[in-house]
C-alpha cells in the first residue's frame, strides 16, 4: 500500500533557466530527502515517467526531480534541421547541439534547483546522458543508474533492423496516426516477459501528443545521440556507484550495450530483467526500484552538500 510520502509537496511543472535555456521540470517528495533525477530517453516527456513509479521512489526516500530534455515537451526547442545521413558519417556540420550539451543541462537543472549532488536515473539515451553527467561532473553524481541503454561503441547495444525502421518511419501527419503509430511502436518494443497494455499505450500517447508534439525536436534529439563519441574510456575511469539495468528481450538497445557498461565501469553490476524489452513497465519496478535503493545505498554524501 502506498504510505502518504507520495503527495509531499509535489509541484506542478515549471520553467526554470537552466544552462541557459528553458527546462521544464517537476518535483515531489520531501525536499530534505536525498535528490533522485531522472533523465527520459529521446522524444520523451517527463510525464513518460509513470506516477505510480516515482511514488514508489519517494516512498523509498527520494526526493524525485523529472524533467523534459531541451527540445521536448514543454522545454525549449532548438534550431536546426540535422543532415542524420551526414552525421552517421561522421559529419557533424549539420549537428545543433550534442549529448554533453544535455548533460549539462541536467547539471544546471540542480544549479537551478539549488541541489549540490544527487543520484541520477536514466533511460534509454536518458541512460547515455546520465553517464555524461557522471563521466564530467561526478562530483555532482551520488550515484549512476543506466536503465536499457549502451556506451556509444557502435560494436555493442545495436538494435534489430525491423525494430529500428519501424522507428525512423515518419511521424504520420494527424492526432490518430501519431497515437495508432505510438502504440504499434511500443508493442514492438515491448518484452515477451510481461503483458502488453494496450489501452495504457494509447492513453500515453494521446496524453504526450496533447501536452507536446514536435517531431523535430525529436530528430534533433536523435542526431545528438547518433553522434556520440564512445564513452568506454571515460566510464573505465568512473569512481561513481554503479547499476546498469537491461532487459534481455531489448530489441531496439540489445543487452551488449547494458552488459558493455556494465563491463566498463568500476564495481558497476549489471541487473538483467527477464522478459523486459525497451520500456520500463510495471512488472518490473520492484526489481528497478530494488536495484535504485542498493546501488544508492552505496554511495556517501559529501559534508557541505547544496540542498
Amino acid at each position: 500500500m502506498r504510505s502518504a510520502r507520495g503527495d509531499v509537496r509535489a509541484e506542478l511543472p515549471r520553467t526554470v533557466q537552466a544552462n541557459g535555456i528553458g527546462l521544464c521540470c517537476a518535483t515531489v517528495g520531501d525536499p530534505t530527502d536525498p535528490p533522485l533525477l531522472l533523465i527520459m530517453g529521446q522524444g520523451t516527456q517527463l510525464d513518460g515517467w509513470d506516477r505510480r513509479f516515482y511514488d514508489e521512489l519517494v516512498d523509498s526516500g527520494f526526493f524525485v526531480i523529472r524533467f523534459d530534455n531541451r527540445d521536448v515537451g514543454l522545454s525549449q526547442r532548438m534550431d536546426g534541421t540535422p543532415d542524420m545521413a551526414a552525421i552517421r558519417g561522421g559529419d557533424l556540420s549539420t549537428l545543433p547541439y550534442t549529448l554533453d550539451d544535455m548533460a549539462a543541462d541536467a547539471v544546471g537543472l540542480l544549479d537551478a534547483l539549488g541541489l549540490g549532488r544527487a543520484h541520477l536515473v536514466g533511460a534509454s539515451m536518458g541512460g547515455m546522458i546520465a553517464q555524461l553527467v557522471a563521466i564530467r561532473w561526478p562530483e555532482r553524481v551520488l550515484s549512476l543508474c543506466s536503465i536499457m541503454s549502451s556506451t556509444g561503441d557502435r560494436a555493442v547495444g545495436q538494435a534489430d533492423p525491423d525494430t529500428i525502421a519501424l522507428i525512423r518511419r515518419p511521424a504520420p501527419a494527424t492526432r490518430e496516426g501519431v497515437v495508432e503509430a505510438a502504440v504499434k511502436r511500443s508493442h514492438a518494443l515491448a518484452g515477451s516477459g510481461f503483458p502488453f497494455d494496450e489501452h495504457a499505450a494509447r492513453t500515453r500517447a494521446t496524453a504526450a501528443y496533447d501536452r507536446a508534439f514536435d517531431p523535430a525536436g525529436q530528430r534533433r534529439q536523435q542526431a545528438a545521440a547518433v553522434a556520440a563519441a564512445d564513452r568506454t574510456p571515460a566510464l573505465r575511469n568512473l569512481r561513481v556507484p554503479t547499476v546498469v539495468i537491461h532487459g534481455n528481450d531489448d530489441r531496439l538497445v540489445d543487452i551488449s550495450g547494458g552488459r558493455a557498461t556494465a563491463d566498463a565501469v568500476p564495481d558497476a553490476w549489471l541487473d538483467v530483467i527477464d522478459g523486459m524489452g525497451h520500456g520500463i513497465v510495471p512488472g518490473a519496478w520492484p526489481q528497478i526500484i530494488s536495484a535504485v535503493r542498493r546501488n544508492a545505498a552505496r554511495a556517501t554524501a559529501l559534508p557541505g552538500d547544496v540542498r
